[in-house]
């Protein structure tokens, strides 16, 4: 029998939390190192394979804000268990979708259902914990979200070569559904409920112009090139600074006005937060378009198979683990100089890669990528970790749930942008500049991001609450 919630977030409910938030961020990445084997199983073709990708990040990106608002007024807890379940299902349908086009949808849908689950982990642990543990589990939260993107291709690669049961890249879905389902279980029992104290109307408007904006950006750019770049796609892209200008306006006009918009743009008057999301932008952008570049060049460059592929992130993984683990006394000790001084070291990663790549392709291999990968895993490490306790420090209580949402869609929005932009650059550019030139000007892109991030920290508040 399971019992009622507790009324604080001990550390079942947080592990429960967590859970909830590996699996959907899980998910962004798993796909990469399986879609050769779907393209072969499916007969996909190039601009339904990258749906499959894109379907997935676009739904997931458009609706975490108003997952967040609906978490704030139905109860996190509740969102987070019908979130988690609806994971659980469409994941079951992408398991043993018969067509390219029912998988396309299923990943629209499981984008959809991870939206309403992962507001609710940040915004329950800032509404129900304080002081050291709210600092502790946002620490903690920040290294999940990170080792679970390295992870993703790890284990994607090594499902889809032991093709349990004879599912092949099917069980990358199917592995989706026993943890998803344990994690609703286990909110019943371990996760307490919360919710804002004046619960606001959803602001359609917002909503209807915040969707519009983003789906103009992503899906041309994520498509663009797979179909061509016909005229639809530069129609799409020009639309998007006049939807993401009037998406502004009727928020602020919203907010003027008395009413709650679904981005209270009075967030950002909050220094920690403005700086903050700042960071995210281009740290997100570049950790999301490093792990599509590195997945393609390793299987299509190096011609490594899916679970070679996957295992030479190890040591990325590895360097954000540990960095992570010591991030919260580091975070005590220099405050927000960490993210600084990660700066630093992902940058020094990535130079140290470009040099690889430069100097000696021919005999580039995992062993050769080894420093610089470990490198800008411990640097991605240093600032993950303390950014989102950044972010969140100083955001009321009665607008955890909609702060969470920014910061979640800012982080997947940017994780799409990474790979719609460097990804999409890298691709085109492969055939006429060839692999190692392709892969060293997408790497010095997000060198240039390691530099303003590094520029960004230097004003951010140096204590971190």
């Amino acid at each position: 029998m399971v019992r009622p919630a507790t009324s604080t977030l001990g550390v079942a409910g947080l592990v429960t939390v967590l859970l909830g938030a590996f699996l959907p961020m899980l998910d962004f990445f798993i796909v990469n190192v399986a879609l050769p084997t779907i393209d072969h199983d499916l007969a996909a073709g190039p601009a339904v394979l990258e749906l499959v990708a894109a379907g997935y990040g676009i739904a997931f990106a458009v609706l975490l804000v108003l997952g967040g608002r609906l978490g704030d007024t139905f109860g996190r807890r509740r969102l987070f268990i019908a979130g988690a379940a609806a994971f659980a299902l469409t994941s079951l349908i992408c398991g043993i979708a018969p067509s390219a086009w029912t998988l396309v949808a299923a990943r629209v849908a499981q984008g959809a259902s991870a939206a309403l689950l992962l507001p609710q982990v940040l915004a329950t642990i800032t509404a129900v914990s304080s002081g050291p543990q709210r600092a502790r589990a946002l620490s903690i939260y920040g290294a999940v979200g990170g080792v679970s993107v390295v992870i993703g291709q790890v284990l994607g690669g090594m499902l889809v070569s032991a093709d349990l049961f004879g599912t092949g890249w099917r069980s990358v879905f199917l592995l989706n559904v026993p943890f998803a389902l344990l994690t609703a279980v286990l909110a019943m029992a371990y996760v307490p409920e919360s919710r804002a104290p004046h619960a606001a109307k959803v602001d359609l408007p917002g909503t209807a112009l915040l969707t519009a904006a983003l789906l103009a950006l992503f899906v041309p750019l994520m498509e663009g090139r797979a179909v061509g770049w016909p005229l639809w796609t530069w129609l799409m892209l020009s639309a998007f600074p006049f939807l993401a200008a009037a998406f502004l306006f009727v928020e602020r006009r919203a907010e003027l006005s008395g009413r709650v918009p679904l981005v209270p743009l009075s967030l950002l008057r909050i220094p920690e937060m403005r700086h903050g999301l700042g960071i995210a932008v281009p740290y997100f952008t570049g950790f999301g378009g490093f792990m599509f570049v590195i997945a393609v060049m390793l299987q299509q460059g190096l011609r490594l198979g899916p679970v070679a592929a996957g295992w030479a992130l190890v040591p990325m993984a590895v360097g954000y683990f540990f960095a992570s683990l010591s991030g919260p006394r580091l975070i005590n000790r220099f405050g927000s100089r960490v993210i600084t001084a990660g700066a630093v070291v992902q940058g020094l990663g990535l130079a140290t890669l470009i040099t690889t790549v430069l100097t000696d392709w021919a005999h580039f291999s995992p062993l050769r990528m080894l420093p610089g990968v470990a490198l800008a895993g411990i640097g991605q490490g240093l600032i993950g970790t303390p950014l989102f306790r950044v972010v969140l420090s100083k955001v009321p209580l009665d607008r955890a749930g909609v702060g969470s949402g920014v910061l979640a869609t800012t982080q997947q929005s940017s994780l799409a942008l990474g790979v719609a932009t460097l990804g999409t650059l890298f691709l085109a550019l492969s055939p006429s500049m060839g692999i190692a030139h392709a892969l060293a000007l997408a790497l010095a892109l997000q060198l240039t991001g390691s530099v303003v991030i590094f520029g960004l920290s230097t004003r951010l508040p140096r204590s971190v609450g």
